[in-house]
């Protein structure tokens, strides 16, 4: 789904206000976010993620209740438009200044101190999309790849599902990094509610683990967010079970991209690289 296959299913939408040439595209991936007066609306790339929706805004309106500081949604159910899942949330302020680590781990540790909503989350299903992302990478990815990213998915699958967890298991983000916090005027509030499941909470804190690894996030910068949380996830034995299955995830989820992007193609190639050489310093980069 390109930004102009977006716009046509925001017009045929007839949610904002205005006319949706005139809307602001924020962000471009599963979904294609737009900003327009006071809402947001969500663009789903297909179909298939309809049900996700769904229950991201089921989340949403269980975080209101609970009081967690989090996007509210504008309207409580999807629209299914042209084959494409639609969501309207309200806009949230402009930022007083980039999250950091620490926000993002201030609010986990409210979002870990919750009880089961009355709906039934999901586990954090991290590999599930691989199959998805590698379809829609097509024959834009070497198949050798392809493949090696498939096994690699089914091995580490079955390494995760026999961990041991560190800390109960419960209700979790699903891709707590700074970038799903947004620092208003009132503080720091949590957005990208479509991947809460109900999981390890291990799955939350390997995330800045790679990124610390991985993406170049400063030690000092990792110390503040293990310090806020209250424990590195590192000392945890399974740690590199789930870093392992992030980082094929990931893989896969650039691949999504190479058939239109070359600078996503290069990235994939990058990361299968180091993953097939086992090489675990060569630095990955956000796409």
């Amino acid at each position: 789904m390109d930004e102009a296959r977006a716009r046509d299913v925001l017009a045929a939408a007839g949610v904002l206000p205005g006319a949706a040439r005139d809307a602001r595209l924020v962000a471009l991936g599963e979904n294609a976010v737009f900003a327009a007066g006071d809402l947001v609306v969500k663009v789903g790339r297909d179909a298939e993620l309809l049900p996700r929706a769904e229950r991201e805004l089921a989340v949403a309106a269980w975080l209101a209740e609970a009081g967690v500081p989090a996007v509210r949604a504008a309207e409580p159910k999807p629209l299914l438009v042209d084959g494409h899942p639609v969501t309207v949330w309200h806009r949230l302020p402009d930022a007083v200044r980039p999250a950091e680590p620490r926000d993002l781990a201030a609010l986990l540790r409210i979002v870990h101190a919750l009880p089961a909503p009355s709906f039934a989350l999901p586990p954090r299903d991290l590999l599930g999309g691989v199959e998805r992302w590698l379809r829609l990478a097509g024959d834009a990815i070497d198949p050798e790849d392809a493949a090696y990213l498939r096994a690699r998915r089914d091995g580490f699958a079955a390494r995760a599902a026999a961990l041991t967890p560190q800390l109960p298991p419960g209700p979790i983000h699903g891709d707590a990094l700074p970038r799903n916090v947004h620092v208003g005027p009132d503080g720091p509030v949590l957005v990208d509610l479509e991947t809460f499941s109900a999981d390890l909470r291990e799955h939350d804190l390997v995330v800045m683990a790679l990124s610390r690894d991985r993406y170049g996030l400063p030690a000092e910068a990792y110390d503040s967010f293990t310090g806020t949380y209250g424990w590195d996830v590192r000392e945890w034995d399974g740690c590199g079970v789930l870093r392992g299955a992030r980082e094929t995830a990931s893989c896969a989820w650039v691949a999504q991209h190479a058939p239109s992007n070359p600078k996503a193609l290069a990235e994939f190639r990058r990361r299968v690289a180091s993953l097939r050489d086992g090489d675990e310093t060569v630095r990955w980069y956000p796409f």
